[in-house]
Order: C-alpha cells, then sequence, then structure tokens
C-alpha cells in the first residue's frame, strides 16, 4: 500500500497537468462550434478540397461534421494524441525511473516481491489516467450542452470519449513493456513522443486499409462506425485486449527475472 500511495502522490502533479491540458483542448474545439455550423457552405467547400486520406486521417467526416458529435470526433483525434502521450509517459517511467533515480535497489530490497512492486506501480498509473478521463469526460459532456442547442445522444458521446482511455490502456502497456525491456532509459519523454507520433503517423498513412488499421492503436476505434452503429469494432477491440495483455504479461515476466543495475 505504501508503494502505492507513494506512486500516486509522484504522479498526482502530472496528472492534474495532462487533466487540465486535455479538457483544455476539448474546450478550444468546442468553443469553435457556434462559429464554425453558421458557414458551413463555406467550410465544406474548403474541406472538399483536401484529399479524402487526409480528412479521415484527421477524423473530419463530411456528412456529420456540422453536428455537435461529428465536430466533437474531430478534436477528439488531437486529446486522443496528448492522452497517449500521458499514457506512454507513466508506463515508460514506471521501472525507468527507479533505475535512472538509482532507488532500485533501495525498493528491491523491501520485504515485497516484484510482483507486488511492479502491480503497485501499474495500479497507480492506472488511477491517474482514470482520473484524467473521469473528470474529462465530465467536463466534454458540460461543454458539449454549452456551445449547442441540438439533442444529441449523451451515450454516444461518451462512447466516443471513452476512446482515449481505451486507447491510454493500449499505451500504458506499451510503455510498462518498454520500461522494463530497456536497460536504463535516460529520459522518458523523448521515448514516449517517439513512440506515439510513430503510431499516430502510421495511422494516417493506413487511412482506408482495413488491415493496416491493426497496426497502429490510433485506427482501432473508428469514430464514423461508433456514431452510426453506437458500439465498438470487436475485432479492434480484441486487438487492442490482445496488446495490452501480451505487454502487461511479458513485463512481468520479463521484470521478475531480469538483473536490475542501479549504477
Amino acid at each position: 500500500m505504501n508503494i502505492l500511495l507513494h506512486e500516486l502522490r509522484a504522479y498526482r502533479k502530472s496528472t492534474i497537468i495532462w487533466t487540465i491540458s486535455l479538457v483544455g483542448i476539448a474546450a478550444l474545439f468546442m468553443s469553435f462550434f457556434p462559429s464554425f455550423t453558421k458557414d458551413t457552405e463555406e467550410f465544406t467547400k474548403l474541406l472538399e478540397g483536401y484529399p479524402a486520406a487526409l480528412r479521415e486521417a484527421f477524423g473530419i467526416n463530411l456528412e456529420n461534421l456540422f453536428s455537435i458529435l461529428g465536430f466533437y470526433c474531430y478534436g477528439l483525434s488531437f486529446v486522443t494524441l496528448c492522452g497517449s502521450i500521458q499514457a506512454m509517459n507513466l508506463g515508460t517511467s514506471i521501472v525507468s525511473k527507479e533505475v535512472r533515480e538509482k532507488t532500485a535497489d533501495f525498493l528491491l530490497t523491501k520485504p515485497v516481491t516484484r510482483t507486488i512492486v511492479l502491480s503497485n506501480k501499474f495500479l497507480a498509473a492506472l488511477i491517474s489516467i482514470i482520473l484524467t478521463n473521469i473528470i474529462y469526460i465530465g467536463a466534454a459532456i458540460l461543454l458539449a450542452f454549452q456551445v449547442t442547442t441540438e439533442d444529441f445522444s449523451i451515450e454516444t458521446f461518451i462512447l466516443l470519449s471513452l476512446t482515449v482511455f481505451l486507447v491510454q490502456l493500449i499505451f500504458l502497456a506499451i510503455g510498462i513493456f518498454i520500461s522494463v525491456v530497456v536497460p536504463k532509459i535516460k529520459s522518458v519523454l523523448p521515448v514516449s513522443l517517439a513512440t506515439v507520433f510513430a503510431f499516430y503517423f502510421l495511422g494516417m498513412f493506413s487511412s482506408g486499409d482495413e488491415g493496416k488499421r491493426y497496426l497502429s492503436p490510433f485506427k482501432y476505434f473508428d469514430t464514423a462506425y461508433i456514431m452510426d452503429n453506437s458500439g465498438y469494432e470487436a475485432s479492434f477491440l480484441a486487438a487492442g485486449a490482445v496488446v495490452i495483455v501480451a505487454a502487461i504479461v511479458a513485463s512481468y515476466y520479463i521484470y521478475a527475472k531480469k538483473d536490475i543495475h542501479c549504477v
């Protein structure tokens, strides 16, 4: 329990900053919605000039862009990107910070197993992400009601918002795996940014190809499909679950066996 509380305190500041950042991004995009819907014809002509692949990569669907849900999806792509960096930072720092700060020897000499250590660290990161999403979703719903007078499905809105959390889980698992595999990570942020943006651009280039969508977590949850079906695509939901479970199981196995070098 002491490890969990210590980790939660360590993540407290970053959790607050990331939560405010995600809400701020949503608020920024939502603030454009009233003026955006006043000039639908001009914006439609402008966006039609862009390649379809580029529009799809940024989550722009002209069929529903001028509804509150459709417009929200556009901003949601950037929220998901930033949320993924948060999750990747947490995952990558879980083990690497102990080596980097030379506290691993102190921690591992305590009368607790490595499994318990990793479990507490993982739980702390998970709680941080959950708190971020609870506040974000609540704020996003309030913002949506503030900028539109039209009726929209709250259930669909929440399903769309939860994609941020689901993608974060994938990157948290990937980050943990990297943290236990790489002997020493000098700085977490460059690793996190490189990994997240690599998958992001991979997702952009895989637009329109169903098979290539499996290569990037950013393409596992198609917003147009969610709005049309009020649910997620089972195959991609399963793919995300496989990635998470495989990464976490491998992380536990490797961490239990590896030599921890603190110097």
